[in-house]
Parts: C-alpha cells; structure tokens; sequence
C-alpha cells in the first residue's frame, strides 16, 4: 500500500550540488542557449528578408529553426536561473507546461521535417510540376498541420502523465520534468492512459519515418538515373543537409529515451538529455550554412548591405559635420 500525500511541487536534480558548480554550469549552458537562439535566429532573419530564400524549401527550413528557439528555450533559461538561485524547486503547473510544450515543440518539428522530404520528393522526381504542387497555400497547409498535431501530441502526452497520481518521492532525476522522469515517481499499477498516449505517439513518428524513408527512396532512384556527376551534385546537396538534421535529430532521441531505464539515472544521462536538449538546435544552422550556397550567398548579401549603410551613414554624417563646420566659419568671418 503507497502512502499517497498531496504533491505542491516537483525538485529538479541538477549536475552537482556544490553552489559554484551549478553557477558554472548554468552560466556555460546559458552560453550554449545564447549560440543556439543567434544562430537560429540569424536564419529566419536571411529567410525572410532574403528573396532569393522565398521558396519552399527555406519556408520549412525557417519553421524548424522557429520550433528549435522555443523547444530549447523552455528548459535551459530555467535552469540557469536554479544553477543561480541555487533552488531546484518547479511548480506542478510549470511542470505541466514544460511537458507540454517541449513535447509540442518536438513532435511538430518531426512533421515539419516529414514535410521537408515530401518537398525534396516533388523538387527532384516532379521538377515540371514542383511550383503547382508546392505552392504558397499547401506549404502553409502543411506547416499549420504540423504545428497543430504537435500540440494535440502534447496535449496527450500532458494529461496522460499528470492524470497519474504520484507518491513517496517529489524528486525529478532531471533537469526539466520529461515524462520518462516523472513516471519513475508515479506511485499507479494501471498506466493505460500514459501507455495508449505513448503507443499514439509511437504510431505516428513511425509513420512520418515510413513517409521520409519512401521519398528518399525514390530521390536516391531519381538521382542516380541523371546522367551527369554534376547533376546528381547538385541534387545530393539539397537533400543531404535535411536528411543530416533529421538523423541527428532521431538519433540523439532515441539515445536519450529508447535505453534501457535505470533505477538511479546518473550525472551522464542527465548530460545527456540536456544534449538532446541543445544538440539538434545548435547543429541544424551549422548544417545549413556549411552545407548550402544559397544561405552562404544570402548571408554574404546581408553583410555587404549592413557594411555598404554603414558606410553610407558614415558619409552623411561627415558631410552634415562638413557643412555645420562651414556655417559656423562663414558666421566667424562675417562677424
């Protein structure tokens, strides 16, 4: 029999429980977050004022960096504030609300970048067709789409946790409440409604999987039958920067959540979650930037307009400072 007890609130497990070292690795996190949010930042900036950057392709690209900024900006700035305040403690309702959104975040970037492959599928194997296909309506169907199964997931994912009574312990083995983590402390022998969430979940990120593996499996057809080296390349590089993101995207969650639980999660799976936390949103604008002219262009564009107005406003201002100082000398003169 559990001896059941009204929970008010939740304690996160941070790295160490010396107070210098939680405010060190709050502030190198924070740092982390800082590169994350600029650089992603950066480009949705380029895609949205750049206009050789408003195509399809670049439309989803800059969805996945939007879902990147908020998924890592729930729990890292949370932690960076406990790492100072040195107060691990979380309310149930931020607790709530950190499930739901990261979950939200994470699933509707999983359809995002299933609709990125069917658009690379109709590019490459429908190029006559790819402007009708693609067009401005359907890509904004499609992301809208993705963006609301995200948060019905989490919806899902949120009540089926938080319907579970929990009991004994009020520590979260983490350093953001995930689900794994709160099931450990949920004191219920019946887990139908978490499980049928997870099976939903599980259900439908195989199917987005199946969807991409299809596509590819016919671009990589398509491609192989151009005849020239030339024209594979090129067709290769609009893909391979995609298909880098989503494999370490997959990768470092299925890292994370797919191993074998243990009793005592320890410093190294924290790590690690905080990894699959930062990861994916750190490397997607690297992959894109080092792997694609046309952002490298882009970016090379918005350096030289900034440079050639900031040169501009240098030579206004000298010539309003020439023309003030000769005013002032012809006044000198005349007196």
């Amino acid at each position: 029999m559990h001896n059941v007890t009204a929970i008010t609130g939740f304690i996160l497990m941070g790295f160490s429980d010396i107070q210098k070292l939680q405010t060190l690795c709050g502030v190198l996190f924070l740092g982390m977050y800082m590169a994350v949010v600029i650089s992603n930042l950066i480009i949705i900036t380029l895609i949205t004022i750049d206009l050789q950057l408003q195509t399809p392709m670049y439309f989803f690209l800059k969805n996945v960096s939007l879902l990147d900024v908020f998924f890592v900006s729930v729990p890292i700035p949370n932690f960076f504030v406990n790492s100072l305040t040195h107060n691990n403690s979380i309310s149930i309702l931020g607790c709530v609300f950190q499930v739901f959104l990261m979950t939200s975040f994470a699933a509707g970037e999983v359809f995002v970048l299933t609709a990125m492959s069917y658009d690379r599928y109709v590019a490459i194997c429908n190029p006559l067709h790819y402007q009708s296909i693609m067009s401005s309506g359907t890509c904004v169907l499609m992301v809208g789409v993705s963006w609301a199964i995200g948060v019905i997931i989490g919806v899902l994912y949120t009540a089926g946790t938080f319907s579970l009574p929990f009991c004994g312990s009020n520590v979260i083995l983490q350093i953001f409440c995930d689900v794994p983590s709160l099931l450990r402390i949920s004191c219920s022998k019946t887990l139908v409604v978490i499980y049928s969430s997870l099976g939903i979940g599980v259900c439908v990120a195989m199917s987005c999987l199946i969807c991409v593996m299809i596509s590819y499996f016919y671009i990589f057809s398509t491609v192989l039958k151009i005849p020239t080296t030339k024209g594979q390349s090129k067709a290769f590089s609009t893909c391979i920067p995609h298909l880098t993101v989503l494999t370490v995207f997959i990768a470092t969650a299925c890292f994370v959540y797919l191993k074998p639980p243990s009793d005592v999660p320890s410093i190294t799976d924290r790590l690690f979650s905080v990894l699959y936390t930062v990861l994916p949103p750190a490397l997607n604008p690297l992959i894109y930037s080092l792997r694609n002219s046309d952002v490298k262009c882009a970016l090379r564009r918005l350096h030289q307009n900034l440079c050639s107005r900031g040169s501009l406003h240098l030579k206004l201002q000298s010539i309003f400072q020439w023309h003030s100082t000769s005013q002032v000398t012809s006044k000198i003169c005349n007196f």
